[in-house]
């Protein structure tokens, strides 16, 4: 019998039960896609099939990830609320099967079915628990006086930067959904435009993951371009989107005239007359910037037809 252990910090449980409940959730959704979506992809063009594969296996990736993190911070939570707690390796064992299967539920049900509007979810809910677990967890307990980018600095910036580079992942393959969507409303004729979709939400995907990949004490020109390229490839790739969109609905349009006025007035305040801080500021953007995502995703819910929709081109740059 080893030694106890507490919940969470160093030498704790906390990080080994995160690494086996996210193999497990990763593991959990393979299985599920292998058993209930083998034989979707079997009509569909090798371009087509490629992509849907890519994207299978980046929300492999980016559940382990969002489980990992969630058992991490759920383990911090509980290290604050029960201090002094010491898990046996039995007591251990129990919290990683519990988390384990758990998280093996979730995701086994993602495999089933996941539509856009799950994985839009998704990637908000991970973005939540990362900050929350890069907060706990931040080598300067004052970086909010500054911006975000302080949680990415010192001992514990792996949890903000790593957060950073799995949503990357998640948004890029929130654009190779929202693709896939467009398509079974608009037909291959729209795949050229629909194309410019997805490489836009995939490049937003890159970019946001390379203000993970240079932090800003390692590298503040690529930090900051990084950053700057994310918003505006947002943008870029939300307007195209709309664009793409029948009608386009006109709940989505009051949303994104709403949504564009409460920018500039936050940025007012902020700028103009020194209300709040900068961090707040990019908390309402990125906040903002999620909600209009999600009121997206929900009008596509209710445009796209249920089924698989094969091309068919045998080319995706030729009919």
């Amino acid at each position: 019998m080893g030694k106890p252990r507490p919940i969470a910090g160093d030498g704790s449980v906390g990080m080994p039960v995160a690494a086996v409940a996210g193999v497990i959730a990763a593991a959990s959704f393979v299985v599920s896609t292998f058993l209930h979506r083998r034989g979707q992809n079997a009509s569909m063009p090798r371009w087509q099939a490629t992509i849907s594969a890519l994207s299978a296996v980046a929300l492999t990736i980016a559940f382990a990830g969002v489980t990992a993190l969630g058992v991490l911070l759920a383990s911090e939570v509980l290290g604050v609320g029960l201090q002094g707690l010491q898990l046996s390796p039995l007591g251990g064992g129990l919290l990683a099967g519990v988390a384990s299967a758990l998280a093996g539920r979730l995701t086994f049900a993602a495999g089933i079915g996941l539509r856009t509007a799950d994985l839009a979810a998704l990637l908000f809910s991970y973005l939540v628990i990362g900050t929350l677990f890069a907060m706990i967890t931040a080598a300067d307990p004052r970086w909010w006086e500054r911006n975000f980018s302080q949680l990415g600095i010192g001992a514990g910036a792996w949890a903000f930067n790593g957060t950073l580079l799995v949503a990357g992942i998640l948004t890029a393959t929130v654009g190779s959904y929202i693709g896939r969507d467009l398509h079974r409303i608009r037909g291959d004729s729209a795949l050229s435009r629909i194309a410019w979709v997805v490489v836009l939400w995939a490049a937003t995907g890159v970019a946001l993951a390379a203000i993970g990949l240079f932090p800003l004490e390692r590298s503040a020109l690529l930090h900051n371009i990084a950053a700057f390229s994310t918003l505006i490839l947002f943008v870029a790739a939300g307007v195209i989107t709309t664009l793409l969109i029948p009608g386009p609905p006109r709940p989505l349009l009051l949303t994104t005239i709403g949504i564009a006025l409460l920018l500039v007035v936050a940025c007012v305040l902020a700028f103009g007359f020194r209300l709040f801080a900068i961090t707040v500021l990019e908390a309402v953007v990125i906040g903002l910037g999620l909600l209009w995502l999600t009121t997206l995703v929900r009008i596509l819910a209710v445009l796209t037809p249920a089924g698989s929709r094969p091309s068919a081109r045998r080319s995706l740059m030729r009919g």
